[in-house]
């Protein structure tokens, strides 16, 4: 290839990124909204899906659960699942405690896994599609329910 057929090809390659670059600054990238978002996690959901995920023990289910709460759900729910944190404060989000006596998913599993997988309007993101596993969604739902909520009921009713 001669210099002047190198210079050309070039220059037709830099046009092109340009006129590409161009057409993209036409477009604005628009998230979904929150409503959408949480409409795609529903009808990716699938129950039966948590069926084939099987762990060595409770604990190394448990273990796992609390690395994933740790670093996904604590700086909202809190480090014992209270809620209420500064963190959501200043976000305006109402986060509800994990662990009071009237929090609505008691011991339900299923529900809890589903809550985690497709949030909700007020706050809580789809993590089941934005960054979470199965397995990260078990584990945690698992740490919630089992660790979570019986350390704290038995710590408020002992304080009574």
């Amino acid at each position: 290839m001669t210099n002047r057929t190198l210079r050309a090809a070039s220059g037709t390659a830099l046009a092109a990124c340009l006129v590409a670059a161009g057409a993209c600054q036409k477009h604005k990238f628009e998230p979904p909204d929150r409503d959408q978002q949480i409409a795609q996690a529903e009808a990716q959901y699938e129950l039966a899906d948590f069926d084939s995920i099987q762990w060595e023990s409770d604990s190394a289910r448990s273990i796992n659960g609390n690395i994933v709460y740790s670093s996904t759900c604590r700086r909202c729910h809190g480090s014992l699942g209270e809620g209420g944190t500064e963190y959501a404060r200043s976000r305006d989000l109402d986060v509800p405690s994990l662990i009071g006596p009237d929090w609505k998913y008691d011991d339900d599993l299923d529900a809890v896994r589903h809550q985690i997988f497709v949030g909700h309007s007020t706050g809580m993101p789809t993590l089941g599609v934005a960054s979470l596993t199965l397995r990260e969604i078990d584990a945690v739902a698992w740490f919630t329910i089992h660790v979570l909520r019986p350390d704290a009921l038995r710590q408020n009713s002992s304080a009574r």
